[in-house]
């Protein structure tokens, strides 16, 4: 078989197992990548998530993580939220919409695994591993590369016609595949991501400072919360999509069909005394296997408390 049929079948593989898109790009490494990461770690953007300084090498060259790696082949799983299923009170606190079901790196791992086995019996022997968001893989950068995409103002990946409210994850694999080449930059004149951020974290266009984002307060401190962010959080207790709700391109945004990701029926009807009042038990039971484990229920209650001082003011 050549490398076009290996490349075809990986697709027409992925999209059966459920994803969005899949593309593919040459296992290299990532130029253009090493001085923006760089800058970025230096100007201490990433806060307390110390572990973004680790394997500096491994981040831009693929080759470090895998043996004799020839393709990356990136992947979006959609996870936007029918209506129904997004949270119905506009005064309660906020939840991420990635976080509403299952806890996605399960999902996907789960998925990424088949693959790599249907690959294994389609194609031959072929050395992989996969990736979901916890290794030291750039993710955005090779579904940019890919074509599956492009970066942002908001740094978040955009897709024409399907916006950003999805998971990126990759296999990198010992096989050698047809390439797939980058998109255009959309975003044009537009800054609205910039313009809504609560807490500048967006400091310029295209650039995120992480320690800034309520995402990163929320899910990745463990300190106590700043006073400066005071008034700033609007009711988000875990992660934000403020960037996302207002980028044009997410009116695209079509519900995804992952029974995994469906919240929990109660999730979408609490209400702020629920918060309020929330039990280790409740929570236990609310976010059994939802990503909303990461904060736990300590440093869940400590953002709803952070929150509702706020709005006792």
């Amino acid at each position: 078989m050549s490398k076009e049929k290996y490349t075809y079948l990986i697709k027409q593989k992925a999209k059966e197992l459920g994803f969005m898109y899949c593309g593919v790009s040459k296992a290299e490494f990532l130029e253009e990548e090493a001085p923006r990461l760089e800058r970025w770690l230096n100007q201490n953007m990433h806060g307390q998530m110390r572990y973004m300084e680790n394997h500096f090498d491994k981040r831009l060259d693929p080759r470090l993580l895998v043996d004799g790696a020839k393709s990356v082949v990136s992947l979006l799983l959609n996870y936007y939220p029918a209506k129904d299923d997004q949270q119905q009170e506009e005064d309660t606190y906020k939840v991420s919409k990635y976080a509403y079901g299952t806890d996605y790196h399960f999902v996907i791992k789960d998925k990424l695994k088949t693959l790599l086995s249907y690959i294994n019996e389609e194609i031959g022997e072929v050395g992989g591993r996969c990736f979901v968001d916890s290794a030291p893989v750039m993710d955005k950068a090779w579904a940019k590369k890919s074509g599956l995409g492009w970066v942002g103002k908001s740094s978040n990946l955009i897709t024409p016609q399907v916006g950003s409210f999805y998971f990126i994850a990759e296999l990198i694999i010992d096989l050698d595949l047809e390439y797939d080449g980058p998109i255009k930059d959309y975003c044009g004149s537009c800054t609205r991501c910039l313009d809504a951020c609560p807490t500048g974290a967006i400091t310029e266009p295209y650039v995120v400072d992480g320690s800034k984002c309520i995402s990163y307060f929320t899910i990745e401190l463990k300190d106590q919360l700043p006073s400066e962010m005071n008034g700033k959080f609007g009711n988000w207790v875990f992660g934000c999509d403020i960037c996302q709700d207002v980028c044009p391109w997410n009116r695209f945004s079509k519900p995804h069909s992952e029974p995994a990701f469906a919240p929990h029926p109660e999730l979408k009807t609490l209400k702020t005394s629920d918060w309020q009042e929330l039990t280790h038990e409740v929570f236990s039971q609310l976010f059994k296997k939802s990503a909303v484990k990461r904060t736990g229920y300590n440093g869940l209650v400590r953002n709803i408390r952070f929150v509702q001082e706020d709005s006792d003011k």
